[in-house]
């Protein structure tokens, strides 16, 4: 595998704050919040390419977000080259979701749209590039490295007749996130690229689910990227651990393929879904369940106590029963978990009510406390609100 080669420093680094306990985990995210940005290579997720002339028409009808603007043209933002390393316009990249006919998750996807060597300076910095304007077309995808092959089986079979190659690049590329409280908050065009005389201007940006997730970016797997030093390169759990606090799952694990509802993870609150964008694979459940504007079930953060109150790390594992202790009912189901912090997909109902007493089945002496993120839109709450009132 063709993959970057880390100084030793850097894994020292690495290893040296790769955690288990909650405890820990908390500590040295105090450190992170006073010493700025962090960022992680993310061992979780693989890069494939899509290439072809019918790359967005094919992508168009199956995905769940809007795909059409990473084939509009550059225009006028053509005239002001900025730099030999940065392109002249910029397309952010784009979170979208691959649904089952019946609209069910399968996967997830960040899109992203490599710049073509003639959007940029050449290496005088005096001149466009001279690239071929029959460059193919390609968009890149960071998935989950878990169902990668499986993944790529599946759009090949949608494939048909379209002209597009679906290969993957894992070899070649690597995905990356940098997060922190301390990360200046920049339009995704200001985060400073990747430089590396000819090479396509890989770089960071903004992550396109929350701006408080930080930056997301995928880099040539030879390469470290921009901005990453030791003393803020960081183990991938603990991206996992920020995001959680978030509410934010991520992949075909934490979000079941096959069984999920992409509404009740917030993937509408997340921008990985266009309601006006035409149809596309299980479109019909999905605005069905949105224009009835009843979601009686989301992801929500949880944090795990003792009976004395303090945090429990290890002890809960996903897949268990979330439950009222006073009413004895089910209340939802942990789908993730990293030491006393975990995700769930519970009622609303009863899941914030704050006389809610919630524990696990089998674990009644853990307590169960499920939080709102402070991202979550306030409708979602006041349409949870009026239909209960009308029930």
């Amino acid at each position: 595998m063709n993959r970057v080669a880390f100084p030793k420093y850097i894994l020292q680094h690495c290893r040296a704050i790769h955690h288990t306990s909650c405890k820990q985990f908390s500590d040295h995210k105090t450190q992170f919040q006073n010493a700025g940005p962090v960022a992680s290579l993310l061992k979780s997720r693989a890069v494939i390419r899509f290439r072809g002339p019918d790359t967005l028409k094919f992508l168009q009808g199956l995905l769940t977000n809007d795909v059409r603007r990473f084939g509009e043209p550059i225009g006028e933002k053509a005239a002001n080259f900025p730099t030999p390393s940065i392109p002249a316009a910029i397309v952010p990249p784009t979170y979208t979701a691959l649904l089952t006919p019946q609209g069910r998750f399968l996967y997830d996807l960040f899109l992203y749209k490599p710049p073509t060597s003639n959007t940029k300076l050449d290496n005088t910095a005096t001149a466009p590039g001279s690239g071929s304007h029959d460059e193919p077309f390609d968009l890149f995808a960071d998935v989950d490295v878990s169902v990668l092959d499986e993944l790529i089986v599946i759009f090949k079979k949608y494939r048909l007749r379209s002209k597009v190659e679906i290969d993957s690049v894992t070899n070649d590329f690597s995905c990356w996130q940098r997060y922190g409280d301390c990360l200046p908050q920049k339009p995704p065009h200001v985060e400073e690229p990747v430089s590396h005389g000819s090479n396509i201007g890989w770089q960071w940006f903004q992550d396109p689910r929350l701006s408080s997730l930080g930056f997301r970016g995928i880099f040539p797997s030879n390469t470290i990227p921009p901005l990453v030093e030791a003393e803020n390169f960081t183990d991938e759990q603990n991206y996992l651990l920020w995001r959680i606090e978030k509410g934010v799952a991520e992949g075909s694990t934490e979000i079941p393929k096959g069984e999920s509802v992409a509404l009740e993870y917030n993937l509408a609150g997340l921008n990985a879904i266009s309601f006006d964008k035409g149809c596309y694979v299980g479109q019909e459940l999905i605005a069905r369940t949105h224009h009835r504007g009843v979601i009686r079930k989301r992801i929500v953060p949880l944090r795990f106590l003792g009976n004395d109150g303090k945090e429990l790390g290890n002890k809960i594992t996903p897949g268990s029963e979330v439950m009222n202790t006073v009413s004895g009912k089910k209340v939802g189901t942990v789908t993730a978990t990293l030491g006393c912090r975990g995700l769930g997909l519970l009622r609303l109902e009863e899941a914030l009510k704050s006389s809610s007493a919630l524990s696990i089945q089998g674990h009644e002496d853990v307590k169960v406390v499920a939080s709102r993120p402070d991202w979550w839109p306030s409708e979602w709450l006041q349409d949870h609100q009026q239909n209960t009132a009308s029930d």
